[in-house]
């Protein structure tokens, strides 16, 4: 039987993540639709959600898979798109560090933008919790969002079987894009980040198996984040 408290942090974590499902279940269809698409099967669409987890790096490895580019691309650009799991990491360690490396493998499974977002401001909100609150808390945010993930990947997966091949889905990937960056373009270091990086990926277009776009990610987070830094500084001075 769990804690009072525990079960509180739990259900005050489902709460709040009830809303991304609006967010979980259509992107969810859409990249199980656009897999098959590309020629992946059923079962190999569901493993990729499954394994992966990390909604922005699917769609990325996808599209390079799409345009034949060579596997080690496909991994560095699908890695440089999740680079700031790396940066939630760090952040969520002093809350959640403590567990059992058990424990730890699985939160750092199912860190996602969503679960960190809400995580990182309960966390700050009720300082006070225990580390056992904090992980209840956390998986609360998890269940009613991870399960519909891999859920409605298998339904975009079934539905794209049923869509004619000469129908095309291509414009699919750039809508699904642009849906997904347009609201994270919330302050100056993050619209400066996307502007450096659209330039920097037309620029280098014509570099050989879409390297351009590995270069154009490097380069738009070097930009956001020196002016990240500046902000910083000058808040500081």
């Amino acid at each position: 039987m769990l804690h009072g408290d525990v079960k509180r942090g739990f259900w005050r974590g489902f709460r709040d993540g009830v809303p991304f499902i609006m967010v979980a279940v259509p992107f969810a269809t859409m990249f199980g639709v656009v897999s098959v698409d590309a020629g992946l099967n059923v079962i190999e669409t569901l493993a990729f959600s499954v394994v992966v987890i990390a909604g922005s790096a699917q769609f990325t490895a996808l599209q390079l898979m799409t345009e034949q580019a060579p596997t080690i691309v496909v991994l560095a650009s699908a890695l440089m798109v999740n680079l700031r799991m790396a940066m939630y990491s760090a952040s969520i360690t002093p809350h959640l560090g403590a567990l059992p490396i058990w424990k730890r493998a699985c939160v750092a499974y199912m860190l996602i933008d969503q679960t960190y977002a809400c995580s990182s401001l309960d966390y700050e909100k009720n300082p006070d919790q225990s580390v056992h609150e904090k992980l209840a808390y956390f998986f609360g945010v998890c269940v009613p969002m991870v399960p519909l993930w891999y859920l409605f990947t298998l339904v975009g997966a079934w539905v794209g079987t049923a869509i004619p091949a000469e129908m095309g889905l291509d414009f699919v990937l750039p809508i699904a894009f642009i849906s997904m960056i347009a609201p994270a373009l919330r302050t100056g270091p993050h619209r400066l980040a996307a502007l450096v990086a659209t330039v920097t990926a037309l620029c280098f277009a014509g570099l050989p198996y879409n390297i351009g776009l590995v270069v154009a990610s490097l380069a738009g987070m070097m930009a956001g984040a020196e002016w990240e830094r500046r902000l910083t500084k000058e808040a500081t001075a």
